[in-house]
């Protein structure tokens, strides 16, 4: 299986294991699941360590290659052709990362693990 984490899966996923569902932590962890992380989940997590909003994280931030390297997690870049389906996306949510997510999930034809939703207006597939 391919699947993108949403940002706060990733989170959970290398700082607090605990907090994903039983479901989430076996995709994760099974190793013949191609997990994805986004580019605009490194983007949302420097920004959100800058602004002092996730104590915690700020290791993370600081060797976030070597931590996804070290997952084994594969990186999905943010290419001219997501940004503009993102920003095409109709529905009322207005975060451009969580768009940013959707539109990636949507061009792959992939699930997005999260618990929010939210996303749920973009006509994605979510798991948790």
């Amino acid at each position: 299986m391919r699947i993108l984490l949403d940002t706060h899966a990733l989170l959970w996923a290398a700082l607090a294991p605990a907090s994903l569902s039983r479901r989430a932590s076996s995709i994760v962890a099974d190793e013949k699941n191609v997990v994805l992380v986004s580019a605009a989940s490194a983007w949302e997590i420097a920004t959100k360590v800058r602004l002092g909003k996730l104590p915690g994280a700020e290791r993370l931030e600081r060797e976030f290659l070597n931590v996804m390297d070290a997952a084994g997690y594969t990186l999905l870049p943010i290419d001219a052709a997501s940004a503009l389906r993102a920003g095409r996306l109709n529905g009322e949510h207005r975060d451009p990362f969580d768009r940013m997510l959707a539109a990636q999930a949507l061009a792959e034809d992939i699930p997005i693990l999260s618990t929010d939703a939210k996303l749920d207006v973009f006509s994605i597939r979510r798991i948790w």
